[in-house]
Formats: structure tokens, sequence, C-alpha cells
């Protein structure tokens, strides 16, 4: 996988892609999160991306993501919120 927004590979770790299968969520839906969900920075490196998706029931999904030498999904989850 590749982002468009960030000109890196996309690399998911193990207990990233076990979130993904738990919630249903695909390598395409997670891309379209990654690269055209809001942001919000923890730092300048380490971020959360958020999209809603309609048809689905569970809020937004966010991917928390470190950007080093590629994109690092850390963790996936639903039923997010923006405070």
């Amino acid at each position: 996988m590749f982002s468009a927004r960030f000109q890196r590979r996309i690399v998911v770790t193990r207990h990233a892609r076990e979130r993904m299968s738990q919630r249903g969520i695909s390598d395409d839906v997670l891309v379209d999160v990654i690269d055209n969900g809001e942001t919000r920075y923890w730092d300048a490196t380490h971020l959360w991306a958020f999209k809603e998706f309609p048809e689905r029931h569970d809020n937004l999904l966010c991917a928390v993501v470190v950007l080093e030498d590629a994109v690092v999904v850390k963790t996936v989850m639903h039923h997010f919120s923006v405070l």
C-alpha cells in the first residue's frame, strides 16, 4: 500500500491488522482514511487520521499513524470521537 497524501509506503503493524479484521476494515478503506480523512497531529510525526463512512454505523474510523520512512499504522479504531 502507498499513501498519496504522505508520499510514503504504508506499513500496518500486526496489532493494527488484527483490529482491521475484527472491525471489518479493508486495505482500501484504510488508505482512504489515511489519504482523504481529517487529521489531528499529536506532534510532528504522530497523528490520528479519521473519516466518517455513512454506510457504516460505528461512527468515525480512525488510524493512529507514525510518519517515519513509511506511514506506520499502529492501530485502527471505530466509534472514534473528536473532542
